[in-house]
């Protein structure tokens, strides 16, 4: 995989600054969480889980990729914005490791009794998601 940024400030500061009801917003972060997902190495039962679609939502995900829009689902955007979350905040943690910031998610970890975050999250849903930003936040202001 190449090592580039699949999600520069300036990209992410246009789709806050115009809101995520744009569909070139949407359109853009669709692009920016497939490519995440790449980089975190998940399969696309997965990502379809992690952005709350069924498991048969393998279509919508190629779609993503490709560039169309994410749904103007409240849940989905915010399911987004929380995996995004995650990201940066494994990016401050882990500056100088971009491939352990990304690798992480995979890790079993003794927070959470030695399963996977990506676990965590597939198993309690939205709440799992939630409970690894908090977790990656608290560990970020120490």
């Amino acid at each position: 995989m190449p090592n580039t940024s699949f999600a520069s400030e300036p990209a992410l500061a246009a789709y806050v600054a115009t809101g995520l009801r744009s569909r070139d917003a949407r359109s853009s972060l669709a692009q920016v969480i497939t490519r995440l997902f790449e980089h975190w190495n998940l399969a696309g039962v997965d990502q379809a889980a992690l952005l709350g679609l069924s498991s048969q939502s393998r279509s919508a995900i190629a779609g993503y990729r490709r560039g169309e829009p994410l749904a103007d689902s409240a849940d989905l955007l915010a399911r987004a914005g929380h995996l995004l979350g995650i990201h940066k905040a494994l990016r401050i943690i882990f500056p100088h490791d971009r491939d352990l910031a990304y690798r992480w998610v995979t890790t079993p970890n003794r927070r959470f009794d030695g399963n996977t975050p990506l676990a965590v999250m597939l198993k309690y849903g939205f709440e799992g998601i939630l409970a690894v930003r908090r977790y990656l936040d608290f560990e970020r202001g120490r």
